[in-house]
């Protein structure tokens, strides 16, 4: 019986763990035929949904690929195109796979890529499979393949090769947290130039760009240092603060609100209302029909309520 032949880049014994979804168990099993008839460990997972198996095979590859083991563990995946298993193999750190169709495939993705999975289509014919793996299994890492003219690869691209190798390992290393969504208004905001916000005539330091009209919505944006004097609407409103932060007194209710960032009011229809701008502030707005406004108020009295109450 043929021993196993390992490649020049590892002396280690190899092992294969193999599967297939319904696609591909007829080509892996011939695969596993010829593998064992090599004396090459495998261990076969069977047959199961091309992400199950591809996920499966793609774990314990990169497992062993975290360990110092004295075995060098590659896998093979089989499906109806080679290209499902691969894809879900590749979810996991130090995880290589690569479909191939042809045995040149084969040839460039252990060259170039230090393939540790091979991913076949059940559609190729065993003669042609065959040869896929017989290069996967014997051609070592930056070895001269068809990509370099079937030569070996210049200096340059050699030291490329030999970085690309550490550098792939760290992919995927870390659980580095996924980034908050971006908040849907902030971006609206930020998308909109200054140019398209509307000046408030009735309230100075204040702009606004309306998003709809009935029932209103807007953004609003005050300066610091600016305050709305007291006044109601016909319908109530909610807001919701994105940047800065603003105090707004319910004098129907006597109630006294400090908002900054994320913070949510509402306020009831026809309820007066007072508000101070401490920095710049933004806030998106909704009222619950058209927006209207009655000044019940004016600046001087305004400036000189906030200013008794911040002395209290």
């Amino acid at each position: 019986m043929a021993q196993q032949q390992p490649d020049s880049a590892s002396t280690r014994p190899l092992k294969i763990i193999a599967g297939a979804d319904d696609f591909g168990c007829s080509l892996k099993e011939t695969l596993v035929a010829q593998l064992r008839s090599l004396n090459i460990e495998v261990e076969d997972i069977g047959t199961s949904k091309y992400y199950s198996v591809g996920e499966e095979i793609g774990r314990r590859v990169s497992q062993a690929s975290n360990t110092n083991s004295a075995v060098e563990t590659r896998g093979l995946v089989a499906c109806g195109t080679g290209v499902g298993v691969g894809i879900f193999a590749n979810k996991f750190p130090g995880v290589y796979a690569a479909t191939c169709i042809t045995p040149a495939d084969a040839l460039n993705a252990r060259s170039i890529n230090n393939c540790n999975v091979l991913a076949v289509s059940g559609k190729s014919t065993p003669e042609v499979a065959s040869e896929i793996l017989t290069n996967f299994l014997n051609t070592p890492f930056k070895s001269p393949c068809p990509a370099s003219g079937s030569k070996p690869w210049p200096d340059e691209i050699q030291t490329f090769l030999d970085g690309s190798v550490e550098e792939m390992s760290k992919i995927g290393g870390k659980n580095v947290p996924a980034a908050e969504p971006p908040c849907f208004i902030c971006s609206l905001a930020r998308s909109r130039d200054d140019m398209d916000f509307a000046p408030v005539d009735i309230m100075p330091g204040g702009s606004m760009i309306i998003l709809r009209e009935t029932p209103t919505s807007a953004i609003v944006r005050f300066k610091a240092g600016s305050v709305e004097p007291a006044h109601h609407h016909t319908f109530g409103h909610d807001l919701v603060v994105t940047k800065g932060s603003k105090c707004v007194w319910n004098l129907t209710k006597n109630d006294k609100y400090d908002l900054g960032v994320g913070d949510y009011l509402f306020t009831p229809a026809g309820d007066v209302h007072r508000v101070k701008y401490f920095e710049d502030t933004e806030f998106f707005i909704k009222w619950d029909g058209h927006w209207d406004i009655f000044l019940d108020e004016d600046i001087a009295t305004a400036n000189a309520a906030i200013d008794d109450e911040i002395k209290k």
